[in-house]
């Protein structure tokens, strides 16, 4: 028997499932057996492929410059159990059974790391020439539309779509990416960050249309409300993804407006022995004050630790650790890289580090003289000083802040 399945102590669960092969769900089994945990995993993934990483799969993937994105675990040195191919159908706490395609799973602690899912456009479902990217086998389909340069349309201005329209251009595509809305980003960024963001889609070569619905979706066209007709070999719909929880209904997990599980601080649930990890759970942030739902990859790479830690820390009495991260990430976008940390609202005062029309600038945000949050295009430098700054709850000074010449953390008051 290998260390990692020795008989476990008398109080430690001997059994714990893990429902979702994302990186949080690989990333909970690795955490457990790091933090010494000995009994067995059973990691419960929908896909047949082996676990793997998303972000390539709008970058190297999607190009064919890399074939997959799997994660370089070796699962059965770490004496984890795979069973791929299985989706999860429901759970009854009741009998701490898991439902799935493949019969009942039994666990004394379940952690829940289904992800969310791409929201998809109304009336195009079923319709030939209509991608989402979001799985492997998503950009497997996209790869040989790229290679044959359609003219592409792109449904959504967001992180994603922003992403594969850059790839789309670089394969050599004609790219038209329609947004509801007046900006790019327009849920996610206030108008004057987002605005000079527009610009970076005609220096591409995009064509970006604002303010532009799609009324339907025809063979060869997209026709928005207006009339218009956009010739599109091919569609690609980038609108926004909401928490994988609908298997839920009935398990008595609470769910959140979006559909999230309303995990505690120590992202345990309303159900006993269930904790629920990454994109499909939101958690109370004392440090902003309130309740946060992270749909980035590093939400789900830091949640598992704090997830093994309490497990294994309820089985011996121990305090559970709370979780309260500054969130962050990054996208590359037409030949850029920007980086997010923090979370910010209205209210919060703006201050620029840069000029937005240069190639590299950041934009602070303030509240009662703390930094709450940045965002960083082409300068990393900024971010990593940033984050530690908002981690420590620093108090700064805007003027010293607002020169871009001077080192961020200098402005530490």
């Amino acid at each position: 028997m290998s260390e990692q399945t020795q008989e476990p102590g008398p109080s430690e669960p001997r059994r714990v499932v893990v429902a979702g092969a994302g990186v949080a769900g690989v990333q909970t089994a690795v955490a457990l057996r790091e933090q010494g945990f000995t009994g067995t995993v059973t990691l419960i993934g929908a896909e047949p492929h082996q676990p793997y990483d998303r972000p390539p799969l709008s970058k190297a993937v999607l190009l064919g410059k890399a074939e997959d994105s799997a994660f370089d675990v070796d699962f059965e040195s770490l004496g984890v159990e795979l069973r791929l191919g299985c989706e999860v159908l429901g759970l009854r706490p009741s009998d701490h059974e898991l439902d799935t395609e493949a019969g009942p799973v039994p666990y004394d602690v379940l952690v829940v790391a289904t992800g969310a899912e791409p929201v998809r456009l109304p009336g195009a479902e079923g319709v030939a020439g209509v991608h989402l990217l979001r799985t492997l086998d998503d950009a497997e389909r996209l790869r040989p539309v790229l290679a044959r340069q359609h003219d592409i349309v792109v449904v959504g201005a967001g992180w994603i779509g922003a992403e594969f329209a850059t790839a789309a251009r670089e394969a050599g595509c004609a790219v038209t990416v329609v947004e509801a809305a007046e900006r790019p980003l327009a849920e996610t960024l206030p108008a004057e960050v987002a605005a000079p963001m527009a610009a970076w889609y005609a220096d591409a070569g995009v064509d970006l249309r604002t303010h532009a619905r799609v009324e339907r979706v025809e063979p060869g066209a997209v026709v928005l409300d207006d009339g218009t007709r956009l010739p599109a070999g091919a569609v690609v719909v980038g609108i926004g993804a909401r928490p994988a929880t609908d298997w839920l209904a009935g398990s008595g997990i609470a769910l959140g407006t979006h559909g999230e599980i309303v995990a505690d601080r120590h992202l345990t649930t309303s159900v006993p022995d269930v904790y629920a990890v990454g994109d499909c759970a939101s958690f109370p942030s004392g440090r902003y004050g309130e309740r946060l739902l992270v749909h980035h990859w590093d939400n789900a790479l830091q949640g598992p630790r704090t997830v093994a830690v309490n497990i294994l820390g309820a089985a011996t009495g121990r305090a559970p650790e709370v979780y309260d991260p500054v969130p962050y990430f990054w996208s590359e976008q037409f030949g850029r890289f920007v980086q997010y940390a923090g979370h910010h609202v209205d209210a919060d005062r703006t201050v620029w580090r840069g000029d937005p029309a240069d190639p590299a600038w950041t934009v602070c945000w303030l509240r009662q003289a703390r930094l709450v949050a940045l965002l960083a295009v082409g300068r990393p430098r900024d971010l990593a000083q940033g984050r530690r700054l908002i981690e420590a709850g620093a108090a700064m000074d805007p003027e010293l802040l607002a020169d871009p010449a001077r080192p961020l953390k200098s402005a530490a008051a």
